[in-house]
């Protein structure tokens, strides 16, 4: 074999080997269960949290999607979205610590969502909503570990907790963080968690508001489905990039006497 096919044969190698780790990469990345929106106010009320799962199996289907609520920060007041085709299950525990409320004391909140009955096919997502009445006000962040089941029977543990200063594990749980008043996104009475007044607490939200709210959500998640397309390609493109400069590597030394 000549010193320039095996210039062209090492160089195609390299780029296929490159090209097929950028794009599994790139699969991988936005394959993740999440939770959106990804911040709410600490002590926020009357909110929904979207539960967002891709299916990311070519020859199965999502079946089954189990979301774990944490009790040692509890959500209180949560109430499941219907979902055509889907079937949920809610599963209550007694809290360690009972939460105290301007309504009483909460000694039970829920601690599982399952939902079955329906199918995630390949290149396919479902949004799985949950109403809430309460976030926590004592803590910076919750983690809802999940679980997705596939047609084959194989399930995949979205259980991981990102640590500080560390990359990001391979099967993260979908995590929301809690801000100070105001920073995140608004409860419905507008005060970030704050009580108002009786009547603006059982006003319910208006059209433009979850109009406004939904279009952020949209808008928060085309961004970051554009940049991560842009630096997909931009990664392609430099594999091209290689190919080429092998190419011409080649061809120089093919011309030389």
């Amino acid at each position: 074999m000549s010193p320039t096919s095996t210039t062209l044969r090492r160089t195609g190698t390299l780029a296929a080997l490159t090209l097929a780790g950028v794009l599994a990469a790139a699969g991988a990345a936005s394959a993740h269960v999440t939770v959106h929106p990804e911040s709410y106010a600490k002590g926020a009320t009357d909110g929904v949290l979207s539960f967002r799962v891709p299916n990311e199996e070519d020859t199965a289907s999502t079946t089954k999607v189990q979301v774990f609520l944490p009790t040692d920060h509890p959500v209180l007041g949560v109430l499941v979205t219907p979902q055509a085709g889907w079937t949920a299950k809610v599963t209550t525990t007694k809290l360690k610590k009972p939460v105290k409320t301007d309504d009483g004391t909460i000694t039970d909140a829920v601690s599982e969502i399952t939902w079955t009955g329906g199918r995630i096919r390949h290149g396919e997502f479902q949004d799985f909503d949950v109403a809430f009445g309460q976030l926590p006000d004592d803590t910076g962040r919750l983690s809802f570990k999940t679980l997705q089941t596939y047609s084959d029977g194989s399930v995949v543990r979205w259980i991981e907790e990102a640590k500080a200063g560390a990359d990001e594990p391979e099967n993260p749980a979908p995590a929301l963080t809690l801000t100070a008043g105001g920073t995140g996104a608004e409860s419905s009475n507008g005060s970030g968690g704050a009580a108002g007044s009786d009547a603006d607490s059982a006003a319910p939200p208006s059209a433009s508001s979850s109009k406004d709210t939904n279009e952020s959500t949209a808008s928060d998640t085309a961004d970051d489905s554009t940049a991560r397309s842009l630096g997909t390609a931009g990664l392609v493109v430099g594999v091209l990039g290689l190919i080429a400069a092998g190419f011409a590597l080649a061809r120089g030394r093919n011309a030389r006497p």
